[in-house]
């Protein structure tokens, strides 16, 4: 497998356990979109802003510590927005990722320790054949 092919194939195992998820917290499918910031989520206020203004300027690890800290995970919308940030950091250009500090990988498996967290770590498996 080369680069191009690890990369895209980091990219879709991001997405794939994000709408897993999704699906699984609301019991629904989040709405079709090629493009993470269109929210497809419905996270309310600025949050979601908020998280995409961060990764942008770079602030990945500053943006996870802010979402992780004390998180409570019954709070569906507080796991929606750490979803997001995966989902939306994973789709960052790699050479981006790298210039701050972050990689796809993080994005992977901090998605992976959530839904473990969650109890759905039996899905992240299955989901990497």
């Amino acid at each position: 497998m080369n680069y191009e092919d690890e990369k895209d194939y980091i990219m879709r195992l991001i997405k794939a356990i994000a709408r897993v998820l999704i699906n699984l917290i609301f019991g629904r499918q989040p709405a079709r979109s090629e493009e993470p910031s269109q929210n497809p989520y419905g996270i309310s206020g600025g949050k979601m802003e908020e998280i995409k203004a961060m990764v942008d300027r770079g602030e990945m690890n500053e943006a996870e510590n802010t979402l992780l800290d004390d998180i409570d995970l019954t709070d569906r919308e507080a796991v929606a927005a750490l979803i997001f940030f995966y989902e939306y950091t994973g789709a960052k250009d790699p050479a981006f990722l790298n210039e701050h500090r972050y990689s796809q990988e993080e994005a992977l498996e901090g998605l992976k320790q959530l839904a473990a967290r969650l109890g759905y770590q039996n899905v992240t498996s299955l989901l990497e054949i």
